[in-house]
Order: C-alpha cells, then sequence, then structure tokens
C-alpha cells in the first residue's frame, strides 16, 4: 500500500472551499488543432507511464493514518481529459480568463487529482492545453520531469499503442486502519533510531553541527529581516475565486543584466518581481519607507536519484523583497546580497530538516495543523515566489510545437498573491495568480515585472 508522505498529506488537508491546492500550466502551441479524441488517444496511450494518475485518495477514518492512494476502480479517462473553445477573437485575454475560471474550480477528491482541458479557437490558428494537477501528487521539480508524458522532442514522435489496464483490488476499510496505527507508531520510531547517527555527527564536527553554528550566527540577520515592515494589503482572508495573468522576459535581456550586475539568473528575476509589486503598492497607496514584502521562495531537495519521483521534496527560504528602493540596481544588490547569504548560512538544507519533523505528527493532529496553519492570520509572508527551470529545447504534442508555457501557483491562508516562474527556450513567462476580491488590480503588478526587466536592461545599459 502507498502512503502519503507527511509534507504530501499536508497538502491534501489544507485543502477547502476557498483553497483548491492544485498546481497547473497553461500550454499554448501552434496550430491547427487536433482533434478531441487524438488528445484523448494520446493520453490513453501515456498513462501508463504515471500510474498515479490512475489513482484516487483514500482517507482513513478518524485520520488514524496518513492518507493512501489506491486504483481508482471506475477510472475513466473522458471525465479528465475535457473539451471547450474561447469565443472569437481568442486573444489572450480570454484565454487567461478561461484559464482564471477553471483554476479556481477544486478538483473532484473522490476521484484521481488531474484535469486537463483542450482549448480550441486561439488568435492565429493556436490552441492551448490548460492543465490541474492536485499539490499533493506533485511538485513543480518533479512536474518538468513528466512533461515527458505529454510532451515528446520529436515533432514526428509515433504515438504508442495504450495498454489495457486492470485496477488493483482495494484493501479494506479495517486493513487500512491497522496499517494507518501501525504507521502511526512505527514511523517516530523510526526517525528516533536515526537520533544516535545524528550524534555521532554532531560529535565528529560534521556537517550537521557546521549547520548548527551557521543558523545561530544567521539569528541576528534573520531577525532584522523579520522586523522589516510590510505593507497590509497583500494580507487578508481570501475567496473561492481567482484572478490570473501573465508577463514575459527574455532569457538574454536577463544575461545581459547579469553581466554588469553579477549574480544569478534568479537574483534579477526576483529584482523585477520586486518592481511589481512596488507599483502594485503606489497605486494603491500603501508604500512607506523601509518596507518589504516577504516572499516565501521554494527550493528543491530532490537528487537526482529522485528526478520524476511522484512526491514534493521541497524546502524553502524566506527573501525580503525591497519594494521601498527606488533604485532598480540597490534592489538587485539587495536580492543577491540576501541569496548569497541564505545559500552560504545552508538556511534550506535547515528549512527541509524542520519540514522532515512533520513525520513525527500523528495524522490527525496533521490534518487539524495543516488546516489550523492556513487559516491563522499572519503578516509574516506576503507572497510565494517559484522559479521552475524548463527545457531549452523545442518541444511537441501531436506534432504541434509547444510555443509558451504559464505556471499556475495556489494562493493559501492570507497570502492572496503567488507568482509562479517558468523557462522555455529563450524565454521566461510568469503565472501571476491571485484573489479575485482582494486584487482586483493584479494586472498592475504583471505589468510592472514587464516594466522591472525594461527598467534593469536600460539601467546597465548606459
Amino acid at each position: 500500500m502507498d502512503r502519503m508522505s507527511a509534507m504530501d498529506a499536508g497538502f491534501f488537508f489544507i485543502e477547502d472551499e476557498n483553497v483548491p491546492m492544485h498546481v497547473g500550466s497553461v500550454l499554448v502551441f501552434e496550430g491547427p488543432a487536433p482533434s478531441y479524441g487524438d488528445v484523448v488517444r494520446l493520453f490513453a496511450a501515456k498513462l501508463g507511464t504515471v500510474p498515479r494518475y490512475r489513482q484516487r485518495v483514500k482517507a482513513l477514518p478518524l485520520h488514524v493514518g496518513r492518507p493512501m492512494w489506491v486504483d481508482d476502480e471506475h477510472f475513466q479517462i473522458l471525465y479528465h481529459v475535457r473539451h471547450t473553445a474561447v469565443p472569437s477573437p481568442g486573444a489572450d485575454d480570454q484565454l487567461r480568463n478561461l484559464a482564471g475560471r477553471l483554476f479556481a474550480q477544486r478538483l473532484d477528491l473522490a476521484k484521481p487529482l488531474w484535469e486537463v482541458w483542450l482549448v480550441e479557437g486561439l488568435e492565429g490558428g493556436r490552441w492551448a492545453i490548460i492543465s490541474k494537477v492536485h499539490h499533493c501528487l506533485i511538485d513543480g521539480i518533479a512536474g518538468s520531469d513528466l512533461m515527458q508524458v505529454l510532451l515528446d522532442w520529436r515533432e514526428d514522435a509515433p504515438l504508442p499503442e495504450p495498454v489495457r489496464w486492470q485496477p488493483s483490488d482495494n484493501p479494506s476499510t479495517l486493513d487500512l486502519v491497522v496499517d494507518g496505527v501501525r504507521d502511526a507508531v512505527l514511523t517516530p520510531v523510526t526517525h528516533l533510531a536515526k537520533f544516535p547517527a545524528l550524534a555521532k555527527r554532531l560529535r565528529s564536527g560534521s556537517e550537521v553541527l557546521d549547520f548548527g553554528r551557521a543558523v545561530l550566527g544567521s539569528l541576528p540577520t534573520t531577525a532584522r529581516r523579520l522586523a522589516a515592515g510590510t505593507p497590509k494589503t497583500l494580507n487578508g482572508p481570501i475567496g473561492p475565486h481567482r484572478r490570473w495573468v501573465w508577463a514575459r522576459a527574455d532569457l538574454a535581456e536577463i544575461k545581459a543584466v547579469r553581466r554588469v550586475t553579477g549574480g544569478t539568473v534568479n537574483d534579477v528575476i526576483l529584482a523585477a518581481v520586486t518592481r511589481g509589486f512596488r507599483d502594485l503598492l503606489a497605486k494603491r497607496d500603501d508604500l512607506a519607507d523601509g518596507q518589504v514584502v516577504r516572499s516565501m521562495v521554494p527550493v528543491s531537495m530532490r537528487s537526482s536519484a529522485e528526478r520524476g519521483v511522484l512526491n514534493n521534496r521541497v524546502s524553502a527560504v524566506l527573501v525580503n523583497l525591497p519594494v521601498s528602493e527606488p533604485d532598480p540596481l540597490a534592489r538587485l544588490a539587495s536580492i543577491r546580497e540576501q541569496m548569497d547569504d541564505l545559500k552560504g548560512s545552508r538556511q534550506a538544507a535547515g528549512a527541509d530538516v524542520l519540514t522532515n519533523l512533520s513525520n513525527f505528527a500523528a495524522p490527525t493532529l496533521l490534518a487539524l495543523g495543516s488546516r489550523t496553519a492556513m487559516r491563522f492570520p499572519q503578516q509574516l509572508l506576503q507572497t510565494v515566489t517559484t522559479n521552475v527551470p524548463g527545457p531549452r529545447i523545442p518541444l511537441f504534442m501531436l506534432g504541434r510545437r509547444l510555443s509558451e508555457i504559464y505556471p499556475y501557483v495556489p494562493i493559501a491562508s492570507t497570502m492572496r498573491v503567488s507568482v509562479g516562474i517558468f523557462s522555455y527556450l529563450d524565454q521566461i513567462t510568469f503565472g501571476i495568480n491571485a484573489d479575485f476580491d482582494g486584487v482586483p488590480d493584479v494586472q498592475v503588478l504583471a505589468d510592472g515585472i514587464r516594466a522591472g526587466f525594461d527598467e534593469l536592461v536600460t539601467t546597465t545599459a548606459n
């Protein structure tokens, strides 16, 4: 029996009517659009490589154990692969509005936790795929590997023949409860058994001791960052509806800025995102001296041996986006300094250690704790900024070239805005997700991100 990890179970339990916890994407292709039947046949032929896509979640009574993955004996691919179209002229705004409505809708938790929409009618003969996958099933980095399920490196790739699938018998509720109780007892014991090795490493002055010193040494800096003032209008209750917009940048212009300023591509991207939030807050008259927008930046902890594994192996660091700073180069320098400090202090590794401590929690407390944490009012974080690297070579589906990919990252708790970032070929794309009522001006943020790149390119070219 395949049981969810503690982190995956947390994402599953967080979901409620206002917090759909799926990630998603909009993939835009050159035309002409394939038939709906061809798309269904493609999925039917490829699903054998991702068995989880035919499994549903089985929660245990009273949450005596973490939820299980079991085969869906009633799996019907036509439920998960759907078909729609946008009205003429099929402009970007119409596609974004459609995607926003679809992303706001929860997945059916009684079925396999994914769905795909074939969208026809885009201007220029283009078409799109809108995909949704629950966060408990996959994280962004694993999603890059799973693109091979749908996309191919060759334009003329043959369509494989579908393989007949027979669901396995589901375990009884009694078996699940017994196994859940056993897991609740043995998991803490398993983790505690690792403590002697940890103690030995501590005594030998190993990397754990080095990490402890780094954390203690960084406490004053961390406290100072957390003490910085944050805006009030980016936090608050969220409703069931979403606004979703996008922005674009070229990798060449980002590299041109980096050649002058140093740092990384990600530093430049975060600096442009900072400009976007600065414009948004200025338009709201909510910008103050010394103010920051604090972002959680997920970091993949997946080793090379784990690529393609369907689970969540992510950690996170906190970064202050210096929105009150008017100088674009000073904003970039501040972000670069923080990111260098975070890498040096190994806080990302520390965050992963803290995340893994959730394996000690009883599943019932995990369920309650996950929901409570996401509903508790707080001003610590204002956004999540997720940057997922993609392939640098063209991809195809059914012989049609993929031209653009835009990501969708969920919002939860009191964070009303998230920023997903994806790279493909020589383009960087941003998918900005926002609460419909709390952030009606989200387009200002998207336009500000684009203006941030223009500003950095102009400034560094002089």
